[in-house]
């Protein structure tokens, strides 16, 4: 029986040093990072920026992997049901993180029950955007422009449920104008219809705008922080207008499957924030007019549980909901 005991006890601690070696060899392969939403769009260009600066950091090539559909959910449950071992990573925005669980009736997944927070890395307000058609140069134009022609106006969004569709219809609602949601499966292709001019109206990133004002076929009439975006000094916040009280500032972060090993997720945390800190990185970020905004694990966990009701109650005041 002491024989017994004593392999017993020798096995399992064969087993413990095998899976911390393991552990603190991570990563010996590519990470995977699934983006919900097609090539081009403001989660892609985001990840591309940091991606050379996050391999050299990680020792390993980063893959990036879009799985389309859904508002972002579908790219969401892909990573809730892959294995918790840190290679395949799900960068989200605000509407995969918070808002679609608000807004959908039955609830394709829960942030906090089915995936480790690992790192915020972004936030940035959204710039409220017009194509060069519409006869509005400014917010308070285009909302007498829609009062005067109900349901002329159509907005894109990046599919339902996401930001770009919540914040046109917190817009709706404080103003009382009427605009048709045209929902596609993500930003880029929105906003080459924007572009192109077959959608009226968009609430969309801002780095994403600044990188298309110059070729003159859209135009910023507001920004939904509550200060002027450096990137953008000429154009009012919403508040300015007068037309409403939007403030809606949102946000990309990193999550991995519940279950992945706390020391695995502090690692890809650290890598993330060796990458946001560089400063070339730093520059760019704010010259597109977005914010590098890290929180580690535990704070992120902590920011989400503070979101998730905030968002919630912006749902319900919209009457936002989908099946």
């Amino acid at each position: 029986m002491r024989l017994h005991r004593f392999i017993s006890v020798v096995i399992l601690a064969v087993m413990g040093w095998l899976s911390l070696g393991a552990h603190a060899a991570f990563p010996d392969k590519p990470v995977r990072i699934v983006i919900g939403f097609p090539a081009g769009g403001p989660l892609d260009q985001h990840i591309r920026l940091l991606s050379t600066r996050l391999a050299a950091s990680l020792g390993q090539p980063v893959v990036i992997d879009y799985k389309a559909g859904a508002g972002g959910t579908i790219g969401a449950q892909f990573v809730a049901q892959s294995a918790p071992d840190g290679y395949t990573l799900l960068l989200a925005n605000t509407g995969t993180m918070v808002i679609n669980p608000a807004i959908y009736t039955q609830k394709p997944y829960e942030t906090l029950r089915d995936f480790a927070p690992v790192a915020r890395t972004a936030q940035q307000a959204l710039a409220l955007i017009v194509n060069d058609k519409v006869p509005a140069r400014t917010l308070k134009e285009l909302i007498q422009y829609a009062k005067a022609n109900p349901g002329k106006l159509n907005y894109g969004s990046a599919g339902n449920g996401g930001i770009s569709h919540l914040v046109p219809e917190m817009l709706k609602v404080e103003t009382g104008i009427s605009m048709v949601h045209v929902p596609y499966k993500g930003t880029a292709p929105a906003f080459t219809d924007l572009m192109a001019g077959h959608v009226d109206f968009m609430a969309d990133s801002i780095p994403q705008a600044v990188n298309h004002l110059k070729d003159g076929k859209i135009r910023v009439l507001a920004v939904t922080s509550n200060r002027r975006n450096p990137a953008l000094t000429a154009v009012p916040t919403v508040l300015e207008t007068g037309v409403a009280t939007l403030d809606v500032v949102g946000f990309y972060g990193i999550l991995a499957p519940k279950g992945t090993p706390a020391d695995i997720v502090r690692r890809l945390s650290q890598a993330f924030k060796d990458s946001l800190e560089a400063p070339e990185i730093q520059k760019t970020m704010a010259d597109q007019g977005s914010d590098p905004a890290w929180l580690g694990p535990e704070q992120f966990a902590a920011f989400l549980n503070r979101e998730m009701p905030r968002w919630a109650q912006a749902v319900k005041a919209a009457g936002a909901k989908l099946d």
